[in-house]
């Protein structure tokens, strides 16, 4: 890479970050493995840049539009048979899957009030098995998305959406994600026909970024495997200390990355297993 490009990323990392401004490290991951795929002369062919080679996936998404709620139910059903309200069918890359987090209770009573809400990884992943639908809105329509994976990357990127950003707050879903460190089985969400093209789909958690605080404020910890030793270290500013994986599965994860593991035989027993632990 140039010196050039250095030193963009150097300016650009300094505009980013303000003394009083709490970055989103989504946001500069984003930014970052585009930027680095360009600069790398990268283009939209999967082995142009070791960033594609080794991030990028592929997907379906099916989209139909959802016909106004005033209409009548015969109306409605006249929409449905039209070619603008039948479903439609793209093709998109990614370089990181978007996981929502179910919304936490509004109301709670005297004996709910400290218990944090849960949800298991494969729950937030099933939004990626070609079946289950999502309400998208917009301020002039509203429509029906759901998703098919149809290529696995090598290191597959997480992001668990937690902030949720309107015209006058930041609000966080403060919900623990359960996940088990090893042996996470993606193919589970893959159709039979796109899990017949890929031999291995078992991955490794191998970093963890996670948030503690209030949206706007509080603090980032990472969480980083280091391979040779398979120990895991917790990076906080200067800070790197020793951490056991039992307690990264505690924290409030934002952003996962996992790495495909490419053996015939998966280790501490078959992954289906682990949902229910």
């Amino acid at each position: 890479m140039s010196k050039h490009f250095f030193e963009t990323l150097y300016l650009s990392i300094i505009l980013l970050i303000h003394i009083k401004y709490l970055g989103d490290p989504v946001d500069f991951l984003s930014w970052f493995l585009n930027a680095l795929h360009l600069a790398l002369n990268g283009t939209k062919k999967r082995d142009s840049s070791i960033v594609y080679k080794t991030f990028l996936g592929h997907m379906r998404i099916y989209t139909r539009k959802i016909p106004p709620l005033e209409l009548e139910e015969s109306q409605r059903s006249e929409l449905l048979h039209t070619v603008e309200y039948g479903e439609t069918v793209t093709q998109s890359p990614f370089l990181y899957l978007t996981c929502d987090l179910p919304p936490p209770p509004l109301f709670k009573d005297q004996f709910t009030e400290n218990i944090i809400p849960q949800v298991n990884l494969y729950t937030l992943l099933n939004k990626f098995n070609a079946v289950a639908e999502k309400e998208y809105k917009t301020y002039k329509e509203n429509f029906m998305k759901r998703f098919e994976i149809t290529e696995l990357p090598p290191y597959l990127i997480l992001y668990i959406k937690r902030f949720t950003k309107n015209t006058f707050f930041v609000e966080k879903n403060p919900t623990i994600v359960n996940f088990p460190v090893k042996n996470v089985d993606f193919g589970d969400i893959l159709t039979p026909e796109v899990k017949a093209r890929h031999p291995y789909t078992t991955y490794d958690l191998v970093a963890n970024i996670v948030h503690d605080g209030e949206p706007g404020q509080g603090t980032y910890r990472v969480h980083i495997l280091h391979r040779a030793t398979g120990q895991w270290y917790e990076l906080q500013d200067l800070h790197v200390t020793q951490i056991l994986p039992q307690m990264i599965t505690l924290t409030e994860a934002y952003i996962q990355i996992y790495e495909l593991r490419k053996e015939a035989n998966v280790e501490n027993g078959d992954s289906k297993n682990k949902k229910n632990t």
